[in-house]
């Protein structure tokens, strides 16, 4: 059992050669934030994941939580502590505005922080992951005065959020909840449960701040009729002290096959007089706000799926370097060696070092298009950084998560028999790791998401944009003559036209034949995540030989990525074919039985 490390070096990578970290730090509002203070923030973000959270990973783990018959939560040992020092490091706050108490920094930086949080410690990491989706859907949709009073306090972590959806007849389909919101002179009272929610009742901070979808009396049917509220769990006076606890309560909490460490309660509003809330923005406008707090969410879930894929890497790769099993296929008559010198677990772990730099740089670099998006002084930049984050959220969360189960289950495999005891820790990741496809949208629901809205919506714009992009890769790695270049160019070009010839089929089909299309979208998620991950190794093995021809130094270094490059395109990029075939024509048989015939 091994504890984290941050893989900083690899992470300053990702950010300046393929996120563009020059270009982000250059965004208006960015003016303070230089390498220098990212290096010190990285470094610092490494140490405390490693020496306060990490170590709390396999004992919250195993000493899970504790529900009491009041409604209160007790948390792990440590992690009260754990806690105190994240806020008075000011972690929470990264990239939040000054104005509340936040240090401004890029999406970019935030994001690489997020993935050590969620590498050292995934169950603890969701108390900062709902707080920060909160956040942004207060600062975007809330009145001065609901900012006023409930910011500060989140942007520092002294209170955390949560964002309240589920209801046990309303999963994924909003429309059918039943939370009520009756209005109160200027508040509302809300009746009504919500379940899974995470972090719901906890004894890390004092205060509580939920977000809460609930239907006024004369709003219409279905999602045209959800408003949200901001329902502290302690209301809070005019000095920003507080009040009077309010009419919620956590009536248990969900026994999980993972991330025991945290709480994911049912959550019942009004059992009394009623909880007070207050309406964001205006009624019947709940589901459009809720999808900022929803996008945010998805986006830190695709970053879970990388960073449990990461700590699952480091603990497979020391157990490989560790274990003395068999013989060298080359000497026979020799010593036993370790693990790693036998191929097939060579493979398995270019397969999870491979997989796991790609996520790292898809997310990097959608988290610069988020800063794009917001920041860039062009109006055409920031609309074009805008449909990028559109159309690649889906897929970051969706191809990421199913990724991060893979690599996770692939460390098990290392470590043999021995990774299927829990004394190990390898199989944790996998437990912690299965929910992140699930919570925040299914694959399926990604799936859906990507093909309805970012293909057929737009006539498959925005994915020829991004082609035209991995197009322009291609033509840079066949324009040398370094053959290793050129296999990852013919690779990638080949997943390219996969991927073209799959969104020309959904296009030509979506119309006739939804269904047919339907059941192929998860095949093509993962075909854009293949693509999307190829797209962004072929860039770094360019920038590794750039770096070369230099002669920069680290010449290891540039040439593991070059190498490593070339793996995830004869293992990975290989498949695109595959996945494009079973995206058009999978779902004749997909939908061709009855129902009674199952």
């Amino acid at each position: 059992m091994t504890n984290y490390s941050a893989p900083i070096r690899d992470m300053k990578f990702a950010m300046q050669e393929l996120a563009g970290m020059e270009e982000v730090i250059r965004l208006p509002g960015y003016e303070e934030v230089s390498n220098e203070l990212v290096d010190q923030v990285l470094e610092g973000a490494g140490t405390f994941a490693a020496e306060v959270w990490g170590p709390l990973n396999v004992p919250g783990d195993t000493e899970g939580l504790k529900w009491h018959e009041d409604g209160s939560v007790t948390t792990p040992k440590g992690f009260i502590e754990a806690y105190g020092k994240f806020v008075e490091s000011g972690w929470n706050g990264l990239r939040f505005d000054p104005e509340y108490g936040g240090q401004g920094l890029p999406k970019l930086v935030d994001t690489a922080v997020m993935e050590m949080w969620n590498a050292s410690n995934m169950a603890f990491s969701m108390a900062p992951l709902l707080t920060q989706g909160a956040i942004e859907a207060v600062f975007l949709r809330g009145s001065d005065e609901q900012k006023q009073r409930f910011l500060h306090k989140m942007v520092s972590g002294e209170w955390t959020g949560t964002m309240n959806l589920t209801e046990p007849q309303a999963g994924s389909d909003l429309g059918l909840i039943r939370t009520k919101a009756v209005p109160e002179g200027e508040h509302f009272r809300i009746h009504g449960q919500k379940i899974f929610i995470s972090f719901g009742e906890h004894d890390l901070t004092e205060n509580i701040v939920h977000l809460v979808l609930a239907r006024t009396p004369t709003a219409p049917e279905g999602v045209r009729g959800i408003s949200l509220f901001v329902v502290p769990k302690f209301l809070v006076n005019d000095d920003g002290s507080l009040g009077a606890r309010n009419d919620v309560r956590c009536v248990s909490i969900e026994h999980k096959m993972g991330i025991h460490a945290s709480p994911t309660a049912v959550l019942a509003f009004g059992d009394g007089p009623g909880a007070i809330g207050y309406l964001i923005g205006e009624e019947n406008r709940g589901l459009e706000y809720m999808f900022i707090m929803m996008n945010e969410a998805r986006f830190g879930v695709g970053v879970q799926g990388l960073g449990v894929a990461e700590r699952a890497y480091q603990q497979a790769l020391a157990n490989a370097k560790e274990r003395v099993q068999g013989k060298d296929a080359t000497a026979p008559k020799g010593p036993s060696v370790p693990i790693i010198r036998h191929p097939d677990v060579r493979r398995m772990l270019m397969s999870m070092k491979s997989r796991v730099e790609a996520m790292r740089a898809l997310a990097y670099v959608v988290a610069a298009m988020f800063d794009q998006a917001h920041r860039a002084g062009d109006e055409a930049a920031r609309s074009a950084a805008h449909a990028g984050v559109d159309l690649l959220i889906p897929i970051l969360k969706g191809w990421c998560t199913e990724t991060g189960i893979e690599v996770a289950s692939t460390g098990i495999q290392v470590h043999g028999g021995m990774g299927f005891i829990e004394e190990t820790g390898a199989a944790q990741h996998l437990r912690d790791a299965r929910i992140t496809t699930i919570y925040e949208g299914t694959t399926g629901i990604q799936a859906n998401d990507l093909i309805g809205r970012k293909v057929l919506r737009d006539g498959g714009r925005s994915m020829q944009a991004l082609l035209a992009q991995i197009d322009g890769v291609c033509a840079q790695l066949e324009a040398g003559d370094d053959a290793q270049l050129h296999a990852i160019g013919a690779r990638l070009r080949e997943g390219s036209k996969s991927l073209a010839d799959s969104m020309r089929w959904i296009l030509a089909t979506g119309g006739q034949d939804l269904n047919a299309v339907l059941a192929g979208a998860v095949p093509f998620l993962h075909l854009c995540g293949v693509v999307c991950g190829g797209w962004q190794m072929a860039r770094a093995a360019l920038a590794a030989q750039r770096k070369l021809a230099a002669d920069s130094g680290d010449a290891d270094f540039y040439r593991a990525k070059i190498a490593t490059a070339r793996f995830f395109a004869d293992q990975d990029l290989s498949r695109a074919r595959g996945l494009a075939e079973a995206t058009m024509h999978a779902g004749a048989s997909t939908m061709a039985l009855g129902e009674d015939q199952f």
